[in-house]
């Protein structure tokens, strides 16, 4: 008997069905998963959201299904966390319930579940272990990576002279800078700016970022084990990928919106200025005297959020959580940007105001919703370093030059130019300007 295409495609669609099915029944037995929109076949969820904007879609679903829901995306099952109060109570209050790694696909197929960023169990805490000693060793914490961080800000600062106030893309130039401040820890030195290999790999980091960010598309051991060549060099990936491109595009994203709002950059400068003047290096400990800098910088992680679904998790074990019950290996996603613009927490979270974290005497206030870096057991392992670049990195621009744009402020667009797994500010140009 001959069989037409279209019978063909009625089969399929059947057995997609029926697969579904099953595999929600079988489900139903071993757990019970909130709610959420009910999935095509094969397809899931995936036609209910824009995946040019993937953060907000799935903010704008938490408003018909609460804070807590279940979506499909194609085949994958995932929980998905709304607003600062769901979000706290996973990775904070049941901390090591969701301290797993959920599936990741596009990164999955490249990493092979190696290196610290997606690896899982007893493999990610060795991993772990090994990489915060290591970076210790490095110099991480120590006076010794300061000067590293200086000497490069320094470095920036001659590139951006060599300007001459004319226009640029920033874009490349600072990923550069960063990047050095990881070669010097991991290879014992720094690169020039030019140096051909050098700019290769700035570039394939460039690129997998924006492979992320474009639309989606147990184990018993010898520890020792863990220790082979891939896992090593995945490792070495992951300090690369998550120590340059978040911090270079959070920078790029700072510079735009300084320019987007000139009086928040004259407010910039003129703590510079007070604390620091225009001839000597900023250091860490200025930080501390520089609260109005420390909310602005605050202010663009949240505002630009980077990384706006924060990577996966999975739940370690049988989890009960909200009057639902997670069953272990359920993927899990802390949506971060619901966190970051949570009315109940930011006075007006969408607007760009510093103001979010000073007291009303204009000390630098801690926000409880902050999740730049993440939260719970999986909390980024370079925060510190991380923290320690963008202040000094910043400063050190801002202390020499203004910045200034090739069109009027108001005509500065900062919505991101895409948005996935991260968020990418739109290229531009500006002039800077010695001061």
């Amino acid at each position: 008997m001959e069989i037409t295409a279209a019978t063909l495609l009625l089969l399929l669609l059947g057995l997609s069905c029926l697969v579904v099915y099953l595999r929600g029944k079988g489900q139903r037995k071993r757990g019970c998963l909130p709610p959420g929109p009910r999935p095509l076949p094969l397809l899931g969820n995936l036609l209910q959201l824009d995946t040019k904007d993937m953060a907000k879609s799935l903010l704008t679903l938490s408003k018909r299904y609460g804070p807590v829901y279940t979506l499909h995306l194609g085949p994958q099952r995932v929980v998905v966390l709304c607003g600062y109060q769901a979000v706290k109570e996973a990775l904070v209050d049941q901390a090591e319930a969701f301290s797993g790694r959920g599936d990741l696909p596009v990164v999955l197929r490249f990493t092979q579940g190696n290196g610290i960023a997606l690896s899982n169990g007893e493999k990610w805490k060795v991993l772990r272990r090994f990489a915060l000693q290591t970076l210790r060793n490095f110099g991480m914490g120590k006076r010794s990576l300061e000067e590293r961080i200086q000497q490069e800000a320094q470095c920036l600062g001659q590139e951006l002279a060599h300007t001459q106030s004319a226009p640029f893309d920033p874009t490349f130039l600072i990923s550069r800078a960063v990047a050095n401040v990881i070669c010097s820890i991991v290879f014992g030195d720094r690169f020039d700016y030019q140096d051909g290999s050098f700019l290769t790999l700035v570039g394939l980091i460039n690129q997998n970022f924006q492979l992320l960010s474009s639309p989606w598309g147990q184990e018993n051991q010898d520890p020792l084990s863990y220790f082979h060549t891939e896992t090593l060099v995945m490792t070495t990936h992951n300090l690369f990928f998550a120590g340059t491109e978040t911090v270079s595009t959070t920078l790029r994203y700072g510079f735009l919106l300084l320019m987007k709002y000139p009086e928040i950059q004259a407010k910039v400068h003129a703590e510079i200025d007070q604390v620091i003047g225009r001839h000597r290096s900023p250091s860490v400990e200025d930080r501390s005297r520089m609260p109005y800098i420390d909310a602005v910088i605050h202010e663009v992680q949240r505002f630009g959020d980077v990384i706006p679904m924060g990577l996966p998790h999975a739940v370690t074990r049988d989890t009960h959580f909200r009057g639902f019950l997670l069953p272990e290996g359920t993927n899990v996603l802390p949506l971060l940007f619901s966190v970051h613009n949570d009315p109940a927490q930011f006075k007006d979270p969408a607007t760009f105001d510093p103001a979010h974290f000073l007291d009303p005497s204009g000390g630098f206030r801690k926000h409880d919703a902050f999740m730049a870096f993440s939260a719970g057991k999986r909390v980024c392992l370079g925060e510190g370093l991380a923290r320690m670049e963008l202040f000094l990195l910043f400063t050190t621009v801002l202390q020499r030059f203004s910045l200034t744009p090739l069109v009027r402020p108001e005509d500065i667009d900062i919505s991101p130019l895409m948005s996935g797994l991260g968020n990418m500010p739109r290229p531009y140009e500006f002039r800077a300007v010695p001061r």
